[in-house]
């Protein structure tokens, strides 16, 4: 398939994963239009180049995109899907219910939300996303924003409810986990990562017993991308006493490399969070060709050793709560 010619149909050559009650069966992999890419548009890529990423990712047979208002990509993930059939992909978006004094009314919400959806062209989105709610906000949005989400899924508007945390952060998942609780979201996203396991325990279960479909996001991001940013947070790790001060270093985790084992850093990060008992679809972005390909290749690769695993485990097992930023 060419990114410039995509097929009537998806092809299915991406394992695919039931995304909880919504039944959506998504790739493995989701792509992201957001982060500190954008498609491309952050790092300075024209339209047609970030039109193009879509294309290759659906070609490839990733089937789930994620985007949001306040990332000025909703009508790329459109110029690049207008060919697809609707129903063969599955489009995500978000919307911020503001901050401080400046809290969206419903109204004003269902307003954004046509406003995506004239972006998108299209009369409904498969999963609509409050768009990084605080835990200090849920009470606002609970009685304000959710009871519209809701009239919104009564009309065919959206399909499904989701809900986004501040993973920068909420890296204690307070707010999923009231929002969990109350039953309210259909699908969460959810900021998971090597050094931020913490949602194995505050969010995995809970979504499972509720059978909430789980996205998650933050999986690699600079501390697995970037070798200067990996030894800084091991550094800072170091010194609050939760690592031994040799293992403070920019390879501390190139033990996972190896034959028949990682082939990168970020690969290992991506497949760390690909096979985590209650992970469903984790998201990747990029504005550039041969690094979708490469992201794409890391889902299409079998679970890291157990070996591993338990090295990592062991040694590691002080170093939590980083966002990975």
């Amino acid at each position: 398939f060419s990114p410039a010619r995509i097929a009537p149909m998806i092809p299915d050559i991406m394992d695919r994963v039931r995304l909880g009650r919504t039944e959506i069966s998504a790739s493995v992999m989701a792509l992201g239009a957001g982060g500190p890419s954008r498609l491309g548009q952050s790092t300075g890529r024209d339209e047609s180049e970030s039109v193009a990423v879509v294309r290759e990712a659906l070609a490839r047979g990733v089937n789930l995109i994620d985007t949001a208002q306040g990332y000025g990509t909703e009508e790329i993930v459109a110029a690049a899907v207008k060919d697809v059939p609707r129903d063969a992909v599955y489009l995500s978006t978000k919307q911020s219910i503001g901050q401080g004094a400046e809290l969206k009314s419903g109204p004003d919400f269902v307003q954004g939300v046509h406003q995506s959806l004239r972006r998108l062209g299209t009369d409904y989105v498969d999963i609509f996303h409050l768009h990084g709610l605080g835990a200090d906000q849920y009470d606002y949005a609970e009685a304000e924003i959710l009871p519209a989400l809701v009239k919104l899924k009564e009309t065919g508007a959206i399909r499904f409810i989701g809900i986004t945390e501040v993973g920068n952060t909420d890296v204690e998942h307070r707010m999923l986990q009231r929002a969990l609780a109350d039953g309210v979201p259909d699908v969460v996203m959810v900021g998971f990562n090597m050094f931020n396991r913490s949602a194995r325990q505050l969010v995995f279960p809970a979504a499972k017993r509720h059978d909430v479909g789980v996205m998650i996001m933050f999986a690699v991001r600079r501390v697995f991308s970037n070798p200067d940013r990996l030894k800084a947070i091991l550094v800072e790790q170091a010194r609050r006493g939760n690592l031994p001060p040799e293992l403070a270093t920019e390879d501390a985790l190139d033990f996972f490399v190896h034959g028949g084992g990682a082939v990168s850093v970020p690969d290992t990060a991506y497949r760390f969070c690909r096979f985590e008992p209650g992970v469903d679809t984790v998201l990747s972005g990029t504005g550039s060709l041969d690094h979708l390909r490469e992201n794409i290749a890391s889902f299409e690769r079998p679970a890291l050793p157990a070996e591993d695993l338990l090295r990592f485990d062991r040694d590691f097992a002080g170093v939590d709560g980083e966002s990975g930023q």
